[in-house]
């Protein structure tokens, strides 16, 4: 509760500010941080101060303050954070130049046997092209897979 003040009573403002206005303050300095340098544990901290604040604004005393923005802190950083982290390992990863053309599907132009004379349109160009089994062939008009790049031919299966 914030109570008038009347000059010269040497009351200071800062003793009759809500502890929950001092978590809000608490939060926001720790958002700074967290914006300058991209560490979401300043936010997770962050939000531990906002949960102390709901704690006061719910008349929590200052032990359970503390204890709430404690819990709520370290649970977000045990649990989040790990998460987190394995998200960011697991995206997929681009794959450019001829690693793209790995697994791609291709048409024959002409025939494709192991010699490496063969043809095929990947990717809108045209490659000479090799079959990975040299018993098999491939005529015009059929699809293969692109099983890898060896040089400038596409071997293919």
């Amino acid at each position: 509760m914030i109570r008038a003040l009347s000059p010269g009573t040497g009351d200071n403002y800062h003793d009759h500010v809500d502890p929950w206005v001092w978590w809000l303050i608490a939060a926001v300095g720790l958002g700074i941080p967290l914006v300058l340098t991209a560490m979401p544990e300043f936010g997770m901290v962050a939000v531990g101060a906002v949960a102390g604040a709901i704690t006061d604004a719910l008349g929590g005393g200052i032990v359970l303050q503390v204890v709430v923005f404690c819990a709520v802190s370290v649970a977000l950083v045990a649990v989040v954070r790990p998460m987190a982290v394995r998200s960011r390992r697991q995206q997929p990863e681009l794959r450019s130049g001829i690693e793209a053309l790995k697994g791609r599907q291709a048409v024959v132009l002409a025939r494709v046997d192991d010699s490496g004379d063969g043809r095929i349109k990947l990717a809108g160009e045209v490659w000479s092209a090799r079959s990975l089994d040299p018993d098999q062939a491939y005529e015009p008009g059929q699809q293969v897979d692109v099983v890898e790049i060896d040089g400038a031919t596409a071997v293919v299966m």
